[in-house]
């Protein structure tokens, strides 16, 4: 089976400091920082990283498994918002919020949103973040 990479490194103090992420195909990379991740600071942040899988996984499975059902889909789009908070503990993700919109040939709303909830549950990455509570608002389009 394919073996997925990814590095970081982080240079300088907490504060101060900056780190930089590349995933293993070189395609995707960029810098980030203290205010990046905990403030409002432009650029990105291992959270909005966690997302862009989430989406992207869901997005694909969803795919795979209404096509499993029988539907034909034209299209699936995916946002996941990700929850950053601080508790007692420190920082944690304490939600992801699943969006999806798709247009599908050959379903009904009540079987789309079985798929939908099944690939929620099913998907590897949300099986990966299996111990964070997640959300799913799915939407048939026309």
């Amino acid at each position: 089976m394919a073996l997925r990479t990814a590095q970081a490194a982080w240079d300088g103090t907490f504060n101060e400091g900056k780190g930089r992420f590349e995933v293993g195909s070189g395609l995707v990379q960029g810098d980030y920082t203290a205010g990046t991740r905990f403030e409002e600071d432009p650029g990105t942040n291992p959270e909005e990283l966690i997302g862009a899988a989430h989406a992207a996984c869901f997005s694909m499975a969803l795919t795979l498994d209404l096509e499993k059902a029988g539907a034909t889909p034209r299209s699936v789009s995916t946002t996941a918002k990700v929850h950053l908070d601080k508790g007692d503990a420190g920082f944690s993700i304490t939600s992801i919020d699943l969006v999806t919109e798709a247009s599908v040939d050959g379903v009904d709303d009540a079987q789309f949103q079985q798929v939908a909830e099944g690939t929620r549950k099913n998907c590897p990455v949300s099986r990966a973040l299996a111990s964070v509570p997640t959300t799913l608002e799915a939407t048939l389009l026309a």
